[in-house]
């Protein structure tokens, strides 16, 4: 995970998205432990209190959870897993789909440089 953090969102919430990318894209493993709140804080450059906030956030939509005496890890539902990913591509698309029609293209244009992969100057 890269932390390079934006100023147009909170910490915690880039951090969310962070972990989120990167369980949807299989970097973190089902079943992986995490490192705990304050070597993940401290990697992250942030007050341990922030990353607790974002590690909760992910327990409460499934996609970690914590063991009493042994820490957090990356879920094994595949189902919480499939949503997480689905949600990030469609989030995706929407900013893409935005962009693009601020450009003038619309629905075709967009699924035909989508099919094609060509970029919207012509050049592929």
């Amino acid at each position: 995970m890269d932390w390079n953090f934006r100023q147009d969102a909170p910490i915690y919430s880039q951090i969310i998205e962070g972990f989120k990318l990167s369980i949807a894209s299989g970097e973190l493993r089902p079943g992986e432990k995490l490192r705990s709140v304050r070597e993940l804080a401290a990697w992250a450059g942030v007050n341990p209190n922030t990353m607790q906030r974002a590690l909760s956030e992910l327990e409460r939509e499934g996609l970690v959870y914590a063991q009493r005496t042994s820490g957090r890890y990356v879920t094994e539902e595949e189902n919480s897993v499939a949503r997480v990913r689905r949600q990030l591509a469609s989030e995706r698309l929407s900013e893409f789909t935005a962009f693009m029609n601020r450009l003038g293209y619309a629905g075709e244009d967009i699924i035909g440089f989508i099919k094609e992969g060509e970029k919207p100057n012509g050049n592929s």
